[in-house]
């Protein structure tokens, strides 16, 4: 099974959509899986109330950080991760993605899980 696959299952499984980004890459990281969806439990849902930044878009900043950083920013490649995550998606945004106030669904929580995976792997 593929990473952006298995991130997928693991959102199936109780993750929320930023701990499952997160753990998706906790082997390669040699970073405890435990560890990592502690840290992403209150990403989820746009951050709890889906007013804020989609959970798998702040994993995958986190993950970027992880891979890259190296004690200078990685402020160009989290840029370029937003607009990547943006293009594939249609909004960064829970709500938007989620068609909260319009009732038109830009992507559905998998596929932002699964871009958001593919997107990180593509720049690192």
């Amino acid at each position: 099974m593929d990473r952006k696959e298995y991130a997928v299952c693991l959102k199936h499984k109780g993750h929320n959509c930023c701990q499952a980004v997160l753990c998706a890459f906790a082997e390669e990281l040699s970073v405890p899986a435990e560890l990592l969806k502690k840290m992403g439990a209150g990403f989820g849902g746009g951050m709890g109330c889906m007013e804020a930044t989609c959970g798998a878009l702040c994993g995958a900043e986190m993950i970027l950080g992880m891979k890259k950083y190296e004690g200078k920013p990685v402020l160009r490649d989290a840029a370029a991760l937003h607009r990547d995550f943006l293009e594939k998606c249609g909004a960064s945004i829970c709500r938007e993605l989620k068609g909260r106030d319009t009732g038109r669904v830009l992507c559905e929580c998998d596929d932002c899980v699964r871009n958001a995976v593919e997107i990180v792997e593509q720049m690192c």
